[in-house]
């Protein structure tokens, strides 16, 4: 039975929503006039400096402004915005089949991907060394040190993809290169964080087989699904009503990522899951995917300060030492190993170099990894803490690395034209 209470705390879910959307969007507006990306500015405002000010200045805000059942309503509008937003990531990582044959692709992932997942376990083992438990989750060790080892490795290919664009830098070598490596390295993040949360939840093998399974039955469900999508009835339905399609493609996700969660996987698979059964190239379904996403990317921001509140009440404080181990093992193993990779590739310095900057990018890709294994138990909110100064830090210099690029190191051009034309046309 609705009563006058539920009126109440769904007006103040509502007031809420619209203020943290509003925080969201200055924050938006405060990146991009610092030539920022808008998610650098989202999760500063939204995670770090909201829930950090709101409890130095008023330390009873959270039991006035947001009490328990408005605080549960914005976790679960949170918790959608990534489902949707997931989506459009999930839909969008397609492979060029003639980018593939460039046997720089392979050079490129590999740089991007072995020094990373080294440092990654360099880290791990270090912190199992420190040995503070605060920087311990309640997970096993393997689900740990694994969690670790894919927080180094990502890069975010919605983030790198708006760069590129930005940059005019799209349709170029690099910009294939850093692409499709991206798509690649986040395709094999995601499966082993499946592995992770198998470990975090199932314990052991048991929990993996799980895993296994689901992950088995999802992609023979997306690949059986988009072919009836690919039908002229569902093509000229998706044609005709495209919010009807939306609505249904939304509802539907939120369905399957609660599916996933009850066989003990993260909702992330569920979504993961729907956007891949999207037909890929096919203007009709392209936009309701879009919608979803950008749906998605306005509600993420709700994430970013019910998570903050959770994770400052864990944490004691800002743990710098760790943030400072983590960005730096970061950077050195994404841009270091890139580079050098790259070069014996065969790309030209200035162009190893932008691929480097371009693959530090972890963007929002990392923060939804790092959160599935927070809410796993796998991280503690401290070590959350610090990776996410990481997943910013790496985030936010990737624009003034490729600037101080393109003026010191290639003259002022966009990128290397006559190597690289001599080079795409050598294959």
């Amino acid at each position: 039975m609705i009563t006058f209470h539920t009126f109440l705390v769904a007006g103040h879910a509502l007031a809420a929503i619209a203020v943290v959307l509003l925080i969201g969007y200055l924050g938006r507006l405060t990146a991009r006039a610092v030539r920022q990306p808008p998610v650098v500015g989202e999760i500063a405002v939204g995670m770090l400096l909201g829930p950090a000010l709101l409890g130095l200045v008023w330390p009873h805000a959270e039991s006035v402004l947001l009490p328990g059942p408005v605080l549960e309503v914005l976790r679960q509008t949170g918790h959608a915005g990534v489902v949707f937003f997931l989506v459009g990531v999930a839909h969008e990582l397609r492979l060029d089949g003639s980018r593939l044959k460039d046997r720089a692709i392979a050079w490129t992932t590999m740089g991007s991907l072995v020094p990373s997942v080294v440092a990654g376990l360099s880290f791990a083992g270090w912190l199992l060394w420190y040995d503070r438990p605060e920087f311990r989750g309640d997970a096993s060790t393997p689900a740990f040190v694994l969690m670790l080892a894919i927080a180094m490795t990502v890069s975010a290919v919605p983030v790198l993809a708006r760069i590129l664009a930005d940059r005019g830098l799209t349709t170029t070598r690099v910009g294939g290169l850093a692409l499709t490596s991206a798509v690649i390295i986040d395709a094999l993040a995601w499966l082993a964080l499946a592995v992770v949360l198998g470990l975090a939840k199932g314990g052991g093998a048991k929990g993996i087989a799980t895993a296994a399974v689901v992950l088995v039955l999802g992609l023979a469900a997306t690949a059986l699904v988009r072919r009836l999508l690919l039908l002229p009835v569902a093509e000229r339905f998706c044609a005709r009503l495209p919010w009807v399609v939306t609505v249904l493609l939304g509802g539907g996700a939120l369905g399957v990522a609660a599916a996933a969660e009850s066989w003990g996987l993260t909702a992330i698979f569920g979504a993961f899951v729907v956007g891949l059964m999207i037909p890929t190239g096919s203007a009709h379904w392209d936009a309701p995917a879009r919608w979803v996403s950008t749906l998605g990317l306005w509600l993420v921001p709700v994430l970013f300060v019910t998570t903050g509140l959770k994770v400052w009440k864990g944490a004691t404080g800002m743990p710098w030492l760790v943030a400072i181990v983590a960005t730096v093992l970061a950077v050195l193993a994404k841009i270091g190993g890139t580079y050098v990779f790259a070069r014996w590739g065969g790309e030209g310095r200035t162009g190893a170099l932008r691929l480097g900057a371009l693959l530090n990018t972890r963007g929002l890709t990392e923060i939804v990894l790092l959160q599935a294994g927070f809410n796993a138990g796998v991280i503690s909110p401290a070590l959350y803490l610090s990776l996410m100064v990481m997943a910013l830090v790496t985030t936010a210099m990737t624009g003034p690395m490729l600037t101080v690029i393109d003026r010191f190191l290639a003259g002022g051009a966009v990128w290397e034209p006559r190597q690289e034309v001599q080079r795409a046309a050598t294959g």
